[in-house]
């Protein structure tokens, strides 16, 4: 009943959040507008569910959900079409029978299952051709000029063709779940991800929109990302180091990032003020998520078992990064 509980608790907050950023904008709203704050919702409780397989804490699943669900290329889909958004809104529960499917001598059609979900978003698009529309333009790439959206998404979110990447203390749990990953030699998960990968950069399936496949690998990273929050808050003294990387890789993106906001400080008529802006608050998330990961590791190094005070730390820096970031990009794509 507890779980159930806990259940219910992410169901109501990832509705009351999307009613949240979507509601400045309802007076605008045809009617399947509102599909938005649907896919948006379903999304990030699918990935929450699926999470459930891999992450222990409630913690890491509620915001590895929140983090696939509100992330900005939901955001960018939802905002090109509301049934672009539902196509990635239902992929997590595609991934559902692979993640808890049969055990022992059934385990290898696991196997099969995780194909699955690539041959249903294939047969959506074929058949949405079919009926003389897409979801998405089959025509549009990712650039290598994308990937710096990786390090901004709300700075950069109209000024690429494809945003990536997560919100900003998310990348600091995605070096712990990422050294997880490695550790317990989950290789379907490698498989599955490279997969996607695949997919995305080489159009092997003709009649999909090659981005729809992104999806998969930002998937895999936000369930990982959940795993790296319940790894930072229950971390011991042995895994100091990669605590400490991890701080590292945030500090590194923050210095990045003001070196991208002082170079829009010189576009021509201060047009890039709103850019160096959104730079340096991207540079204050790295910053804050460097110094909560920071005291985590000390009190790691002090073989401190105070797991209620890094859990404390942790969700506070990862919720108001979410918070932040969602609405900067909602804004900027609504």
């Amino acid at each position: 009943m507890a779980r159930v509980g806990r259940d219910a608790i992410a169901a109501v907050i990832y509705i009351a959040f999307g009613a949240y950023l979507f509601e400045p904008y309802f007076a605008n709203f045809s009617k399947i507008d509102y599909l938005i704050v649907f896919t948006c919702c379903a999304g990030a409780f699918g990935c929450y569910v699926l999470s459930k397989r891999w992450v222990a804490g409630f913690a890491g699943r509620f915001f590895a959900g929140a983090i696939y669900g509100f992330g900005p290329f939901m955001f960018f889909l939802a905002g090109y079409h509301p049934t672009a958004g539902s196509i990635a809104a239902i992929v997590p529960w595609l991934f559902l029978p692979a993640a808890f499917g049969p055990k022992g001598s059934l385990q290898w059609t696991r196997v099969l299952l995780s194909l699955m979900p690539f041959a249903v978003i294939a047969g959506m698009f074929r058949l949405a051709g079919a009926f003389g529309g897409y979801p998405l333009p089959t025509q549009i790439r990712i650039g290598a000029s994308d990937l710096i959206s990786i390090l901004a998404p709300a700075a950069l979110i109209n000024q690429v063709n494809v945003p990536m990447g997560f919100y900003h203390v998310a990348i600091g749990a995605l070096v712990i779940g990422i050294a997880m990953l490695l550790a317990s030699r989950r290789y379907s998960v490698m498989v599955v991800f490279a997969i996607g990968v695949a997919l995305l950069l080489f159009d092997l399936f003709s009649g999909a929109a090659p981005i729809i496949w992104l999806t998969v690998p930002l998937l895999c990273c936000s369930v990982l990302i959940g795993e790296g929050i319940e790894g930072i808050i229950h971390s011991g003294y042995s895994d100091r180091k990669w605590i400490l990387a991890s701080a590292a890789v945030l500090l590194a993106c923050a210095v990045v990032s003001l070196i991208f906001g002082t170079k829009t400080t010189h576009i021509f008529a201060g047009l890039g003020a709103g850019y160096t802006r959104r730079f340096i608050q991207a540079a204050v998330m790295y910053v804050a998520g460097t110094i909560a990961i920071g005291v985590v590791f000390f009190l790691a190094k002090g073989r401190s078992r105070l797991a209620w005070v890094r859990a404390a730390i942790m969700c506070a820096a990862v919720a108001v990064d979410i918070f932040l970031g969602a609405t900067a990009v909602v804004d900027s794509v609504m």
